[in-house]
C-alpha cells in the first residue's frame, strides 16, 4: 500500500480530476461494449471527443471478466483501441476489474445482448465476473490470472490513472474474499498507478467500505445524496488523510447536481466522476424507481448523462459550469 507521502505527492500532480462513467450509447453493458462483434472505435471517438470538449480529462470504465475468459486477446485489442482514442482525446482511464452490480438480475453472457426494458434504468446491467464464478473454487486461479494479466500489461502505462480493483463488493457471497484477494493479487504485480476500491453503502456494508478504505491507496467513494448529506460524508471520509475521489455522483432528483456539488468538490480539491455521459442503451437518464419514469420517451429531468445521443446537452448550463471550473 502506498504511503500517504506517496499518495499525496502522486495526487498533486495531477490535474483535478472531472470525469464521467462511461459506456458508449450503443451498449447495454459491459459485455456489448467491449465484446468485438458490437466494439465501436468510431462512436467512441465521436462521444469521447465531446466530452474532452467540454473539460473533462477522466473517464472510469467496466471490465467484463468473462470477455477475457473467453478470448482476451480480443478484448486486449479493443482495449488498447479505447486507449489510444481516449490518449487522443486527452482523457485518462480508470479500468474496474470486478463488479458485483447486477440490475438485470443476471449473469453476464456472451453474444448478442438483451435489448433494453422500456422505463427501466440500466436494465441489461450484469456483474464480472458474476455470481456462479465468484463462488466457484475452480475459477481462483484464472481470476488471479485476469488480475494480474492487465498488470503485468498495462501497470505502467501513462494513459491509465488509477485501478478501480472492484465496484460495489458486498451484493454477493464470496465478494469480500474477492475484494482482498484482488488488491492482493494487483500489488503482487507493483504497478505504477494506485489502486482503490469505492466505497458505497455505509449503512448496509459498513465492513465491505471499512476494507475498501484499508487496503485503497486513495479513497474512492460513491455519493447520490443532497449535499448537506455529502458534506457530513466528506467530514467522515477525510479522517483517514488520503485524497478522495467521487467515482460516481450525479443524481438530479435527489438533488444531487452539477451546479451543487461539483463547485464544493473542487473547492476541497476531491476528484470526481459523474454517472454517464451519453443517453443511450443503459437508459440511466431513467430514475432507478421504475414507478417515476415513463414507458416512452425521457423524462422531465434526468437522474444522469450530460448528452442526448446525437451530443446535444441535456442542460447547456451545465455544460458551460464544467468548462467554466475545468479551464
Amino acid at each position: 500500500m502506498w504511503t500517504l507521502e506517496k499518495i499525496w505527492n502522486w495526487y498533486q500532480k495531477q490535474p483535478w480530476i472531472v470525469g464521467f462513467n462511461y459506456l458508449p450509447s450503443n451498449a447495454v453493458n459491459s459485455t456489448e461494449m467491449w465484446q468485438k462483434e458490437t466494439f465501436s472505435p468510431a462512436l467512441i471517438k465521436k462521444e469521447l471527443q465531446a466530452a474532452s470538449e467540454t473539460g473533462y480529462n477522466t473517464c472510469r470504465v467496466f471490465l467484463q471478466y468473462l470477455l477475457w475468459k473467453n478470448g482476451r486477446e480480443e478484448l486486449f485489442a479493443c482495449f488498447e483501441s479505447f486507449l489510444e482514442t481516449a490518449a487522443d482525446c486527452g482523457i485518462r482511464v480508470m479500468p474496474i476489474l470486478f463488479d458485483d452490480c447486477a440490475f438485470a438480475n443476471k449473469e453476464p453472457y456472451p453474444g448478442p445482448q438483451d435489448a433494453p426494458v422500456k422505463g427501466i434504468h440500466n436494465s441489461g446491467w450484469t456483474p464480472s465476473p458474476g455470481y456462479t464464478l465468484l463462488i466457484s473454487k475452480s475459477e481462483q486461479d484464472l481470476l488471479k490470472e485476469y488480475v494480474t494479466d492487465f498488470m503485468t500489461r498495462y501497470g505502467n502505462d501513462d494513459r491509465i490513472l488509477l485501478w478501480d480493483l472492484y465496484n460495489e463488493p458486498a451484493n454477493r457471497e464470496g465478494s469480500l474474499k474477492l475484494l482482498q484477494n484482488a488488491f492482493a493479487w494487483a500489488r503482487e504485480c507493483a504497478p505504477g498507478q494506485p489502486l482503490t476500491a469505492g466505497q458505497y453503502d455505509p449503512t448496509d456494508y459498513e465492513a465491505f467500505d471499512l476494507v475498501c478504505a484499508e487496503l485503497s491507496d486513495i479513497v474512492s467513494f460513491h455519493d447520490y445524496n443532497d449535499l448537506t448529506v455529502t458534506v457530513g460524508r466528506i467530514q467522515k471520509l477525510e479522517t483517514y488523510k488520503r485524497p478522495l475521489i467521487c467515482t460516481e455522483w450525479l443524481h438530479r432528483p435527489n438533488n444531487n447536481r452539477i451546479e451543487t456539488h461539483m463547485p464544493f468538490y473542487k473547492e476541497k480539491g476531491i476528484g470526481i466522476i459523474n454517472w454517464g455521459l451519453v443517453a443511450g442503451k443503459t437508459q440511466t437518464y431513467l430514475n432507478w424507481d421504475p414507478s417515476k419514469n415513463p414507458l416512452e420517451g425521457m423524462p422531465k429531468i434526468w437522474q444522469h448523462d450530460i448528452f442526448y445521443g446525437d451530443l446535444t446537452p441535456y442542460c447547456q448550463e451545465e455544460i458551460d459550469l464544467i468548462r467554466q471550473l475545468t479551464r
